[in-house]
């Protein structure tokens, strides 16, 4: 199915864009994760990454929908 990606901060920098089209064979975030894992394999050092679908965020067992908006949302450090 075709997903919306919208990647900020290290995400972005790992898919190497903010914004891009996938059409992958998922139905929930958790399968997500793996395939974005094996298509840019640097996600798999993040400790933790966050999904908002549609403006809300989900947890990985949310199912996905075609034309779905997924932001990825990488862990955020401060000082």
């Amino acid at each position: 199915m075709k997903l919306n990606l919208v990647a900020f901060g290290i995400a972005k920098d790992i898919i190497g864009e903010k914004n891009l089209v996938v059409d992958y064979d998922v139905m929930s975030i958790a399968q997500l994760k793996e395939q974005l894992c094996k298509d840019f394999p640097e996600f798999e050092a993040l400790n933790s990454i966050s999904f908002a679908i549609n403006e809300e965020y989900r947890l990985d067992d949310f199912a996905l929908t075609a034309n779905d908006e997924v932001v990825i949302i990488p862990p955020v450090a401060g000082g």
